[in-house]
């Protein structure tokens, strides 16, 4: 039995990965979005709570964690986050193990991971494939979010690999400063393609 062929879908903060992620969903390749798995264990009685709270007191409540709680621990802290990432991480891979026998049977898949080079995930992934816009218009996508400051941004930049790095590393660039139509002909050319290789 063959597996499925498995996509890494990556892009620096605002380059619009989630919108792309949804376009394969919509063209039926199963995705798995490790952010949306984090959050639904990090929210209303999120089986990460007990962890999270015993390790960092305080930082969660009925809401589940309280980001702002979490963040004042871990922000400027490595070691800090490196515990908390200790607690995560392990529960993703799991939830990613799941997904792959769910979707055993399909000719595609597709990982949606924000940190692919960061943490290493590429080199478990068949394609990678990077969503990428001009900085200036993700700085203003970016900026236009509630909450976000020049400062939060320029922090968040730090810690990922640079996008021009990012894309020297893609098998496959989506670029994502055009149109949606633009995006998603982009997208659906992909499948395309890859669909070809696999079959």
């Amino acid at each position: 039995m063959s597996k499925p062929h498995i996509i890494g879908l990556t892009g620096s903060i605002g380059m619009g990965k989630s919108t792309v992620a949804a376009m394969f969903e919509a063209a039926g390749v199963p995705v798995f979005d490790a952010d949306a798995a984090v959050r639904s264990m990090q929210g209303p009685e999120g089986q990460l709570l007990p962890a999270i709270e015993a390790e960092f007191p305080g930082s969660t409540g009925p809401n589940g964690v309280n980001r702002d709680a979490l963040g004042k621990h871990v922000f400027a802290d490595p070691e800090g986050l490196a515990r908390l990432e200790a607690i995560i991480h392990p529960a993703v891979g799991a939830k990613r193990q799941a997904f792959l026998t769910e979707n055993a049977e399909a000719p595609m898949l597709l990982f949606d991971i924000p940190l692919l080079f960061e943490k290493g995930g590429h080199e478990a992934v068949d394609t990678v494939v990077v969503v990428s816009a001009p900085a200036e218009i993700q700085r203003e996508r970016v900026l236009a979010r509630p909450e976000m400051t020049q400062e939060k941004f320029e922090h968040i930049l730090s810690l990922q690999v640079p996008d021009a790095e990012k894309r020297e590393r893609a098998d496959h660039i989506i670029d994502t400063g055009c149109s949606l139509a633009e995006t998603e002909a982009q997208v659906a050319r992909l499948i395309e393609q890859l669909m070809g290789r696999t079959a």
